[in-house]
């Protein structure tokens, strides 16, 4: 089988995150099972790659061009679903899988090609959408949580099938010298305020703050400012090796601001025994469940100071909330090979569905 994944969005190495990772993962594990992954991405220009990828889009005068920077052809453009075509004609997807970002104009351009549609619902975002998801005749739908899931029916009427991210744990399980209270994306959405007032009022305990989502300049500088008079918060710009980070965590906050679809930095932190911190905000605490503490975001400060220093003070609550964790990133619903059969199951029916329509 071919499946063509798409989104609106960037993809690695211009724009990395919970949806660029967990995408990666099922493109590497489609091609371990004998199939063809590709994706169809915004480029965004940026950078020494953008930059290449501009010129040779110019030099060779058509609407897209072609990597394999991830191990696997990526086709990336200004606006993907003006490229639909291109991107089938290159690839001859069996299926396609769009997510997040321009999700409805992209599946009426993949449509139009005459290739069965998967929608995988990553977020509650209805305006990133680009449209209304009823005009999709005959797609097929998985969400990344029940929380997703429960969103677009009650606002579409849709039924989805629901798979949390996929993870391949290797990729995260690691020992952990416990030397950090960590945040991974700094921005206001996923709590940056809060985790500074938390750091503020635990002086004696070391954050650290992680890029995830792409920091301009002048953002990062306001970032340093804020934290500066601090003494205890390090910022640390991205990088494509989690366990460096996860390396150095004993707790993980997530005081996510935002309806949270899942909580990825959740289950991946419970794959090495770190428990987490998290706000009570969409689908996070269905990804934190007994591995960590939720709690309200708008709580009173000093209950989210009780939350941490319990677990950094208490060596012996630390131990079983970290069984916990890590008990719960083994669970069968996160087991990658089970969400793998589910996952090709439906691309399946959607490629026997499109055969029965055309018959």
């Amino acid at each position: 089988m071919k499946v063509l994944f798409a989104s609106g969005n960037g993809y690695p190495p211009e724009f990395g995150g919970g949806v660029q990772s967990s995408t990666h993962h099922l493109a590497q594990q489609l091609i371990e099972h004998g199939h063809e992954a590709s994706v169809l991405a915004a480029l965004f220009g940026d950078g020494m790659f953008g930059l290449k990828a501009r010129a040779k889009m110019k030099l060779l005068r058509q609407p897209a061009v072609v990597d394999s920077f991830p191990g696997y052809p990526v086709i990336r453009t200004w606006f993907p679903w003006e490229a639909a075509g291109f991107a089938v004609k290159k690839q001859k997807p069996d299926v396609t899988v769009v997510q997040c970002h321009k999700s409805v104009p992209l599946g009426k351009a993949l449509q139009a090609e005459g290739v069965p549609l998967v929608i995988y619902l990553r977020n509650v975002e209805f305006h990133e959408l680009g449209g209304d998801l009823r005009e999709l005749r005959g797609a097929l739908y998985i969400a990344n949580s029940e929380f997703t899931a429960r969103t677009y029916s009650r606002e579409f009427g849709i039924e989805a099938t629901v798979i949390p991210p996929t993870i391949n744990p290797t990729h995260y399980s690691t020992p952990t010298t416990g030397q950090f209270v960590t945040l991974i994306n700094p921005y206001e959405e996923k709590g940056f305020e809060l985790a500074v007032r938390l750091a503020g009022a635990c002086p004696e305990i070391p954050f650290l703050f992680v890029e995830s989502w792409k920091l301009e300049d002048d953002h990062r500088a306001r970032i340093e400012e804020t934290i500066a008079p601090l003494g205890n918060v390090t910022l640390e710009s991205r990088t494509n090796d989690m366990k460096t980070v996860y390396g150095r965590t004993r707790i993980l906050l997530a005081p996510s601001k935002w309806e949270e679809a899942w909580g990825r930095v959740a289950s991946e932190a419970h794959c090495s025994g770190i428990p987490v911190v998290g706000s009570r905000r969409g689908g996070l605490p269905e990804a934190i469940g007994p591995g960590g503490a939720v709690l309200d975001y708008d709580a009173p400060l000093i209950d989210w100071v009780a939350a941490v220093r319990l677990l950094w003070n208490d060596k012996k609550e630390y131990e079983r909330v970290s069984s916990l964790a890590r008990g719960f990133a083994a669970r069968p619903e996160l087991d990658p090979d089970r969400q793998f059969v589910t996952f090709s199951s439906i691309l399946d029916r959607a490629v026997r569905q499109r055969a029965l329509q055309a018959a």
